[in-house]
Parts: C-alpha cells; sequence; structure tokens
C-alpha cells in the first residue's frame, strides 16, 4: 500500500491462531483522478494506486505492455562487450562454455543461451555443478574443466557475481569470462570482461529486479538485434516465463511481460521435450496460469537438479525424440515424487522441533540443522516454515562437519543483508533480500546463531513479525458482474509486486451451513447485496467448526474464475473472516 493514511482493521475473531491486521487504504485523490481519466470502476483505480501506477501512462503500460515495451539491452552496462566478444568466438570458431546453477531459473537459462548461440552458428556445451557435491557457485577448481574442454569463452548464468578466484585464474588462463546475473555482489566483483547483473549500482538499468533468465534474455536480443533475428525473439518467452515464475521473481515491469506473453504461448507448444513436460502435467491444449507453472511445471524441472540429476532436465529440451522425452519426463515426474517425500519428512520434523521447543516464541529467525536432511530440499522447506511462523528462517543440512544452509525471508528484511554482515563465519554465501545459500564449518553453528538473533533484536521489530494483509478496495457483491471478472483479468499475471487484488466486504451472511472439504478445507455459500457466491478457503478447515449458518461476518477475499470439470465457474477465494 502506498497511502500513508490506512484502516488498520482488528484480526478476525474466528481464528484463534492468526494474528494478522487487515490494513485497507481509502480511496484518495489518485485513484479518484484515475478513475475518471480511465474508466475504471474506482476500486479498481485503488488497485493500481496501490501498486504505486498512479498516472494513465503508467496504467496503460502495466495493464497492455508489449514486447515492444521491453528496454533496449544496451542500457545495461557491460552488454556491448559482452556481444562483441560472443561474435568474435563465433568468428573464431572458439568453442563457449556455459556455467549454470542446478535450480528451473539456472537449468533454463542454460537451456535458453545454449539455444540461442547455437542458432547464430556458435560452438557451445555447458557444466552444470551437482550442487549436492559442489555447493553453489564457480568455483576457482572449475577452471580445470574450461581448459579440459577448449573453450576459450566462459559465460556464467545465474550466478558468478561473487567468482573472484574462479574468474582471475581464467584470466591467467587466458579465457574470458561473461558473467549474467542477479544475484547481490561481495566486497569486490571479479575482474570479468563483462559484469550483466541489474542489481549492481554501475548496472544502468532501469528494472533491476530481473531473474537469472531475464538477464539471459536481454543478453539474447542484443545479440539478435545484431544478427537481424528478432523476430524469433518471441520464442524463446516460453521458457523464460517459467523460469521467472519458479524464481519467485517480482511479476512488474520487464518480468511482467515476460510472463504474460509467454504464458500465451504456452498454450501452442512445439517443443518436443515441453510438449511431454506439458502432457504429464495435464496443461496440453489449455491455459497456462502462474499456479500451473509453480506447482506444476515448475518442480518437476526443479527435482532433477535438487536430486542431483540436472542433466536430464536440459537434456528434455533438446530431445527430438517423443520416445526419449517421454523417459525423461517419466523420470522428472518420479524424482518430484521423491522430492515431495523427503521434503514432507523434514517439514513434519522441522515443525514438531518448533512447536515443541516454542522456538517461534523465543526466537526472530529459525534456524534449524540436522545430519541426514537432504541439501536440494531444505530451502524449500524453509519457505514453508516461514509461511508458516511468519519469521525468517535458515534450514541447514549437516555433512561431514559442514553445514550447508538454505533460507528464507518474510518482506522488508533482507537475509542477504543479514549474511553479510556476519560474512566471516562462512566459507561461502551468496543470494539476495528473500532468499539465501550458504556454508560453513559445523563449529561456526552456534556462534552463527547468537549472531544472527543478535542482528534480528535491532532489525526484526514486533511490527515486522505480524502478518499483514493488505486489502485494495472494501466493496459490496453487487459490484461483482462481468465487466468487474475481466478487468480482474486484465491484472494478471499474479506474483509477488503484482499480488491478486483483495477485496473487503462487510454484513455477509452465511447462507448454509459450512462444509468441511476433505477435512482441512472450508466452503461457504455467503449472501450480501442480493448475490449469492460460493466462498472456498483453503486450509482453513476450522472455520466450518467455527462458524454457524446465519452468522453476519466480514471477508477478505479475491474472486476467481476456476474450472471445474472443464465448466468456469466465478467463485471467492476466501483470505481471512471475522464475525460483525
Amino acid at each position: 500500500m502506498t497511502s500513508k493514511q490506512s484502516n488498520n482493521i482488528r484480526p478476525p475473531s474466528v481464528d484463534s491462531n492468526s494474528e494478522a491486521v487487515w490494513i485497507l487504504n481509502p480511496p484518495g485523490q489518485k485513484a479518484e483522478t484515475l478513475s475518471r481519466e480511465l474508466d475504471l470502476p474506482l476500486a479498481f483505480a485503488q488497485v493500481l494506486v496501490n501498486r504505486d501506477i498512479s498516472t494513465p501512462d503508467r496504467a496503460e503500460r502495466f495493464l497492455h505492455a508489449s514486447l515492444g515495451d521491453l528496454y533496449d539491452p544496451y542500457l545495461m552496462a557491460g552488454m556491448k562487450a559482452a556481444v562483441e566478444r560472443i561474435e568474435e568466438a563465433k568468428a573464431r570458431r572458439e568453442k563457449i562454455l556455459i556455467f549454470g546453477d542446478y535450480d528451473v531459473d539456472g537449468i533454463l537459462s542454460v537451456v535458453v543461451l545454449r539455444k540461442a548461440l547455437e542458432s547464430l552458428g556458435a560452438e557451445v556445451s555447458y557444466f552444470i555443478p551437482e550442487r549436492l557435491k559442489k555447493g553453489y557457485g564457480i568455483k576457482e577448481e572449475y577452471i580445470d574443466i574450461v581448459i579440459n574442454r577448449g573453450a576459450k569463452l566462459v559465460i556464467s548464468v545465474d550466478c558468478g557475481t561473487r567468482a573472484v578466484g574462479f574468474v582471475g585464474r581464467a584470466r591467467d588462463a587466458g579465457i574470458d569470462v561473461i558473467i549474467t546475473d542477479h544475484h547481490q555482489p561481495g566486497d569486490t566483483l571479479p575482474d570479468a570482461l563483462a559484469i550483466l547483473n541489474p542489481v549492481l549500482e554501475t548496472a544502468g538499468y532501469p528494472y533491476p529486479k530481473l531473474a537469472g533468465i531475464g538477464v539471459v534474455f536481454k543478453l539474447i536480443q542484443a545479440l539478435f538485434q545484431r544478427a537481424g533475428k528478432t523476430a524469433v525473439l518471441s520464442h524463446y518467452l516460453k521458457l523464460v516465463s517459467i523460469a521467472t515464475v519458479a524464481d519467485v521473481a517480482e511479476l512488474r515491469d520487464e518480468n511482467r511481460i515476460f510472463v504474460k506473453h509467454g504464458l500465451e504461448k504456452l498454450e501452442s507448444v512445439t517443443n518436443t521435450g515441453l510438449m511431454s513436460l506439458m502432457k504429464i502435467c495435464g496443461l496440453n491444449g489449455r491455459r497456462v496460469s502462474v499456479g500451473d507453472v509453480g506447482f506444476r511445471l515448475g518442480p518437476r524441472i526443479n527435482a532433477a537438479g535438487r536430486l542431483g540429476m540436472t542433466d536430464a532436465a536440459v537434456q528434455l529440451f533438446f530431445s527430438d525424440s517423443p520416445e526419449e522425452a517421454r523417459e525423461l519426463v517419466q523420470t522428472l515426474d518420479k524424482l518430484n515424487a521423491q522430492r515431495q517425500k523427503i521434503e514432507e519428512k523434514i517439514l513434519d520434523q522441522s515443525l514438531s522441533w518448533v512447536k515443541r521447543k516454542g522456538l517461534a516464541e523465543r526466537y526472530r529467525i529459525l534456524i534449524l540443522g540436522c545430519q541426514g536432511w537432504h541439501r536440494g530440499v531444505i530451502g524449500i522447506v524453509a519457505s514453508k516454515l516461514k509461511d508458516a511462523f511468519y519469521r525468517p528462517v535458515i534450514l541447514f543440512a549437516y555433512e561431514n562437519g559442514r553445514a550447508f544452509g538454505s533460507g528464507r525471508s518474510i518482506p522488508d528484511f533482507s537475509l542477504i543483508e543479514c549474511l553479510e554482515e556476519n560474512r566471516e563465519i562462512f566459507s561461502n554465501f551468496g543470494g539476495h533480500p528473500a532468499a539465501v545459500g550458504c556454508e560453513l564449518p559445523m563449529e561456526n553453528i552456534d556462534l552463527l546463531k547468537q549472531r544472527i538473533n543478535r542482528f534480528a533484536e535491532t532489525r526484526l521489530g514486533d511490527d515486522l513479525l505480524k502478518k499483514k494483509i493488505f486489502i485494495d478496495a472494501r466493496i459490496d457483491f453487487d459490484h461483482i458482474d462481468q465487466k468487474f471478472v475481466d478487468l480482474m483479468a486484465q491484472f494478471s499475471p499474479y506474483g509477488v509486486g503484482n499480488p491478486r487484488p483483495v477485496f473487503f466486504t462487510e454484513g455477509v451472511e452465511i447462507f448454509s451451513p459450512p462444509q468441511k472439504l476433505k477435512g482441512r478445507h472450508v466452503k461457504l455459500i455467503v449472501k450480501q447485496s442480493g448475490r449469492i457466491f460460493e466462498a472456498l478457503g483453503w486450509d482453513k478447515g476450522r472455520w466450518a467448526d467455527e462458524l454457524a449458518r446465519n452468522d453476519v461476518v466480514s471477508l477478505v477475499y479475491s474472486p476467481q474464475i476456476s474450472d471445474f470439470r472443464g465448466e468456469e465457474r466465478l467463485n471467492l477465494h476466501l483470505v481471512d473472516i471475522r464475525r460483525g
């Protein structure tokens, strides 16, 4: 919310476990002006203002941005040098080696850049370290791999900003390095031929929040402009959109353009491997949503890297054989099922420790570790614990006297800054405000806990540990008509930085007895202003026990269209509720 004036509403009385504060900004002059100038309902004008979009020009770009609205890639520092060196390598028939990372962003960045460079006639191979054995980042010893493969140019994707030692050894060996990354730098930048990283203060780029694959796409955009091949540039957006969503990047500005147009193109896929992946996810021939990417496509690609079979995911997108693609997808599907079981076990164990020991009441940052935990999945578990207890979480897998960590943070608290303040404790670390990875000797764990929680005492106040539900506008049910639904669609795709609009309605009658679904969820039939809707609360099954027919409540919710047995239905996705 951007307005300084707001109404804080007491937490809902029917949810004894909720300490959420409802925050509703009343419509102001900006929203009223935008509503009038764009002929928008006031509620949707307020949605725009809440996202810092308060002029007609910015609103038009947000709602209707095209590929023509992408920035000039040469605005990014280092782009000209990178393009010229790649063209030189192509002309000399020099071998190019791409270094990637093991997650979806890193894997698909390798795939997209390799495809693009090969289409330009370059000779390309790749290397993705096995995270379980080697950890994160480009280590000095990897120079032997480059030399053995005879490469004269290395291009990193989704990593490399902290690879000072590796780049130094590469230069000594007469090998040039181009870094493409989106992670925060350390104290010293590598002495690379070019560093393409929009978060750097020297980058000069208008949008700093690209995912790793977004930076790669900008490099491809620059290369294709020089080669006169911009007509095929949009074909890469399918994979760019998947990686951007899977990396939980902000869906604003260029990221929003990538994802919006990439999701549209996923409705008509021709790549054999991607077709097989879409099929096993049940997505062929249908509209693909951010949720489909985040919960179906992304996890299957991610599982390969997290369980040490990254090459299977890369190979899938280069396969021309339907039989081979089907086998690879089945492998990814089995790995994902295996990953889910491992993750569930670690999550159950973590939840039990936190609750039994009262850790959430004692510490502002949760730090847990265990011998035998799988370090490929602890980041996913950390994210779930962060949501459950609404505080930063760092989990560690202990192996051979080393602690390998993965952390996730809440809004307004930077985990990477926290690690930077304690850099001498770590052997290696990196990441960004919301997510980090690190490695340290086991003997430093107790010191780390002391130092980090001391840091949190001064930087992580009680107000930041209270979950806040930001409400876009107060409406009545009679506002929710077809025009309302069509406008909601224009605001998609939803994600970080552009959450699904959330509305508040008072005086809502529960029209029939609440139903508990599968023991975990709740379904309510609700009535207000003469309109009746079905309202669904996922993981809110307790509300079925606490509410009754004819109760009058206030709802916080988001209208959405669901596909039920081929029939589209409008219902309300419940965010929170209180009596009265």
